[in-house]
């Protein structure tokens, strides 16, 4: 074989390698899109970000204003992950609109919790007390249980987050349930004895936790503990896997610590 021949073959070869090698760092460098509601949840994902970028995974946040669209866009490709959301609401989305996306880790707790300006503990709430729940009928419900956990009612069997007043079958205390929208809970502490409040409100209403929470959700109960969402094909990708750590890793407790001072904390 001739110099001109093995100079070819040896360009041809070189040319290969430098393919194979740009292929390589393209697929290692690969931006991440992770998708997360305004607020807390994207507050959080950037912090995951950030750490994640230091691990030489290239994370983008992007941010939607509605409960939707963030899913939609991950089963349409649009996204790698999301985080906004816990999984009852995932896997009833899943339903309804035939998607295929499943749950790769936890990320934060919103619990629910019964909130008062009058009273201090649950066995202190009075005879005949005025008790704020939202009108909606998830976190009505929601409340709803709340409540009977707490020991003040009793509800049908069965009747789980899916409860309404009518369901109330023990009322030992006589409780006069007041209907509100979820938003203006708060704002209604001046006027019930206890309210039951979904921890995104609690915040934007600058309740503090510690001083007028009287009963909270257990770190444990499903529509408390939010995830990180994935494709069902790809949910067991290294990289996503790696991403649904970070958001146990110090560096995003310490971030989550300080932003939030107890209202949000980490799942568990």
């Amino acid at each position: 074989m001739g110099k001109k021949s093995l100079t070819v073959i040896a360009a041809m070869v070189s040319m290969l390698l430098l393919a194979a090698g740009c292929g390589g760092t393209a697929e290692t460098e690969k931006e991440i899109r992770l998708g997360a509601t305004a607020g807390p949840h994207a507050e959080v994902a950037e912090a995951v970000a950030r750490e994640a970028g230091k691990q030489g995974i290239k994370v983008k946040v992007v941010e939607f204003s509605d409960y939707v669209t963030p899913n939609q866009a991950l089963a349409d490709g649009d996204l790698e992950l999301d985080s906004y959301q816990h999984e009852p609401f995932l896997r009833n989305f899943n339903k309804e609109k035939g998607t295929d996306l499943s749950p790769i880790g936890t990320t934060i707790l919103m619990r629910m919790g019964i909130y008062s300006d009058k009273v201090h503990d649950v066995a202190s709430v009075p005879e005949g007390a005025k008790v704020a729940i939202p009108n909606d009928p998830t976190n009505g419900g929601r409340g709803l249980v709340l409540l009977e956990k707490a020991g003040l009612i009793k509800l049908r069997e069965g009747a789980g987050f899916k409860a309404t007043v009518q369901d109330v079958v023990e009322n030992p205390r006589h409780l006069q349930f007041v209907e509100l929208e979820a938003a203006q809970l708060p704002r209604s502490l001046s006027d019930v004895d206890i309210a039951a409040i979904t921890m995104n409100y609690v915040m934007s209403g600058g309740l503090d936790v510690e001083k007028q929470g009287i009963f909270l959700e257990d770190k444990s109960e499903p529509l408390a503990v939010m995830v990180l969402a994935a494709r069902t094909k790809d949910k067991d990708k290294p990289e996503y896997r790696k991403i649904a750590e970070i958001f146990h890793s110090d560096a995003v407790k310490e971030f989550i610590a300080e932003q939030y001072k107890g209202t949000i904390v980490p799942a568990e």
